[in-house]
């Protein structure tokens, strides 16, 4: 259980981290048809900004021109995460995307720290890591 929040502190709410994508809605099609996501919005016309949602989970999708990643940096840095987020059964979620041909960079695993995760990269190379 966590510590009571002392009285007159700030308390944090849910993250949204923001991805970049070189295509708004080829990235809110991958999120939606694969890894079973809502569109909750789009922004501009065309659009450049998007937010993404399941359950509690939100993702904010920026679109930028050109590469969203410099060319190597996935070969140099292959771990580095775009965005973590929780579920309470890791494994019935890895199978569920598995079934909806989602694309792993790891699959279903045991961390040392005791914690199953899995990580999925999206079109653009950002990898989601799924955390129980």
């Amino acid at each position: 259980m966590a510590d009571p929040v002392p009285l007159g502190r700030p308390v944090l709410g849910l993250a949204e981290p923001q991805l970049l994508v070189a295509d708004i809605r080829a990235a809110c099609g991958f999120y939606a048809g694969t890894l079973g996501f809502s569109v909750a919005f789009t922004y501009g016309e065309p659009p450049f900004y998007a937010q993404i949602q399941r359950d509690a989970a939100r993702l904010n999708l920026r679109w930028v021109q050109g590469a969203v990643f410099a060319p190597g940096f996935r070969e140099r840095e292959v771990d580095v995460l775009s965005a973590t987020i929780a579920v309470d059964d890791p494994k019935a979620l890895f199978l569920e995307l598995q079934a909806a041909g989602a694309p792993f960079h790891q699959s279903l695993r045991t961390e040392p720290w005791g914690a199953r995760t899995f990580i999925i990269r999206d079109p653009d190379d950002n990898l989601i890591a799924f955390a129980g």
